[in-house]
């Protein structure tokens, strides 16, 4: 396998991050994380950088020598609007200046399920299907896959748009046994992505090979990833839980918890 010479990875600190730091020593010979937050000591083929997304310039130093970037960095929950615009919205946008500028030529966006999550959980959907964002968090990573959309078509940036359903160790509730991605099948797509001959600028739903499912990858399917691994293992977790409503708005929708929430700063 051939090795990327220099990746970066911002948002290194996270908790997708935290799970597949390590693992990024197959794929590239220099693994450069970034962040806001404490990264601890570098590994002998890490470097670190600490860098605010919202710093144009130092978004631009951060990228410089990079031949690929996961960009995992910025606010991951709902939050207001004011908060997560400088750092979603204004920050993919530093971080693909920054790749045009320095020659960067393929990206990972951490996308999100919430900008779908406003689709029932009876509807399919593929990478064709229309956003229905169901948060200001959900709104500012629909923003980063229009951005990335004509970072490709302008200037041959290409993109593995990456709408992650829920990548933790384990799942947290039922709903996750529908969205759940583990870490090694996130590694393993990161290995498509910086090997394929060519990528474009496709979008693929995070989600690992469950029994229950509301994603389709078909469309994307001349990338050859193919997940591995399954929630099913973690059934036994939610077994003595109290039947759902199916009325209820975190059930009917695929964005559970933020599709059901008002407005976040009511």
């Amino acid at each position: 396998m051939r090795k990327t010479q220099r990746l970066l990875m911002t948002g290194a600190a996270g908790t997708i991050g935290q799970q597949i730091r390590e693992g990024l020593a197959d794929y590239a010979k220099t693994v450069r994380l970034s962040d806001v937050a404490d990264l601890g000591e570098p590994g002998a083929h890490e470097e670190i950088v600490t860098c605010d997304l919202t710093d144009a310039d130092a978004v631009r130093e951060t990228v410089k020598g990079c031949d690929a970037i996961l960009h995992f960095g910025g606010i991951s929950t709902e939050n207001r609007a004011d908060l997560i615009h400088p750092v979603n919205i204004d920050g993919t946008y530093h971080l693909y200046e920054a790749a045009r500028k320095e020659g960067a030529r393929r990206i990972l966006f951490a996308s999100s399920n919430h900008v779908i999550g406003f689709h029932s959980r009876e509807t399919r959907l593929t990478a064709s299907s229309p956003i229905r964002p169901d948060s200001n968090y959900g709104v500012s990573k629909a923003y980063g896959e229009a951005l990335a959309s004509m970072y490709w078509d302008k200037y041959g940036i290409e993109t593995l748009i990456l709408r992650i359903g829920s990548c933790f160790p384990e799942p947290k509730d039922r709903r996750m046994m529908a969205t759940w991605m583990s870490s090694a099948d996130m590694l393993r797509l990161i290995g498509v992505m910086l090997e394929v001959p060519r990528l474009g600028c496709p979008i693929v739903y995070g989600v690992s090979d469950n029994e229950e499912s509301w994603w389709d990858n078909s469309e994307t399917a001349y990338l050859g990833w193919k997940p591995r691994d399954s929630s099913a293992r973690f059934a036994h977790l939610f077994a003595d839980d109290p039947a759902q409503d199916p009325d209820d708005p975190e059930v009917i929708y695929q964005g559970g918890k933020f599709a059901k929430a008002g407005h976040f700063e009511d």
